[in-house]
């Protein structure tokens, strides 16, 4: 399977690409500066780093953030709850709700 089947970029603005067919170790993966090795394996549906991600960087997917990078991680990395956290949950919580809607 190359390399262009396993992953997709929904927007352009993405720094993350989306597994869509199962990604061992070693594959070869394309990033925004050419192609990397995977360090792991990586399954259908989670995100891969386009391009390096510093901890704090805004996560884009569908072109709008989706959450933020605890760690960094090097193109052609799993970016998953292991080195990001969702902003969106914290964001749009029962409280903050309730604080603004009467």
């Amino acid at each position: 399977m190359s390399p262009a089947d396993q992953l997709i970029l929904l927007h352009p603005d993405d720094n993350v690409l989306i597994c869509v067919a199962p990604i061992a170790a070693g594959d070869i993966l394309p990033t925004s500066g050419g192609t990397i090795p995977a360090r792991e394996g990586i399954t259908v549906g989670h995100k891969v780093a386009r391009g390096s991600l510093a901890a704090g960087d805004k996560v884009i997917k569908y072109g709008a953030p989706i959450g933020s990078m605890t760690a960094a991680a090097n193109p052609g990395e799993w970016v998953h709850m292991h080195n990001m956290k969702s902003d969106y949950i914290a964001a749009h919580s029962r409280t903050t709700v309730t604080a603004t809607g009467s």
